[in-house]
């Protein structure tokens, strides 16, 4: 299979897809000889330097979370977007987290547990209600409860709330798009299909 849409070659990349095409590919082609040093396809690059200005506003993106100006505990940070990773159902964003999740000291035990978190003994009061915040936020389309934002207030401030509450929406986002476009590792089939 491969992504829904077409790829843009190193040749036919505009100049300010270049740079990033060298930082993560090197000199290689990346459509003719895709694969990033993460393991992944590289297609979300790709597909995204069809609209270099789009691609452009999501690097940007990328380094507003992991900006040192930045409040929110990366901890934290990195728990929101895993969870809404896997809350999407996007392989992609949530593996690519649970690495980010690593890089930032989250113990194995508790990435092993963000799919079943509800239920697992290992997270502080404070990551429990980021991931029931980021299950509001994914699956409950933002509609989240006075308990769950109270137990955030009790230990963050506005300033962490809205950054926790955009990074996490953020990646919501690159989820459903990686699964609607078919890129890296959300180019499959649906699971759920009839079985005669």
């Amino acid at each position: 299979m491969a992504p829904r849409l077409r790829q843009v070659s190193r040749a036919d990349a505009a100049e300010s897809v270049l740079p990033l095409y060298d930082l993560m590919f090197g000199d290689r082609d990346p459509v003719a000889e895709p694969g990033t040093s993460t393991g992944t396809p590289g297609n979300w690059w790709t597909v995204f330097a069809l609209v270099p200005d789009v691609l452009d506003h999501a690097v940007r993106g990328f380094g507003l979370y992991r900006s040192p100006t930045r409040r929110l505990d990366p901890r934290l940070r990195e728990l929101g977007m895993t969870r809404a990773g896997w809350a999407r159902g996007s392989r992609f964003v949530f593996s690519q987290h649970c690495r980010s999740c690593r890089e930032v000291g989250v113990s194995e035990e508790q990435i092993s547990a963000i799919p079943a978190w509800s239920t697992a003994e290992c997270f502080s009061p404070i990551e429990r209600a980021v991931l029931a915040y980021a299950d509001a936020l994914v699956l409950g389309g933002g509609r989240v409860s006075d308990a769950t934002f109270g137990a955030l207030r009790e230990e963050l401030s506005d300033e962490e709330i809205l950054e926790l509450t955009y990074v996490t929406a953020m990646y919501d986002m690159h989820a459903t798009i990686s699964r609607a476009l078919r890129l890296e590792l959300d180019d499959h089939d649906d699971p759920v299909t009839e079985l005669a």
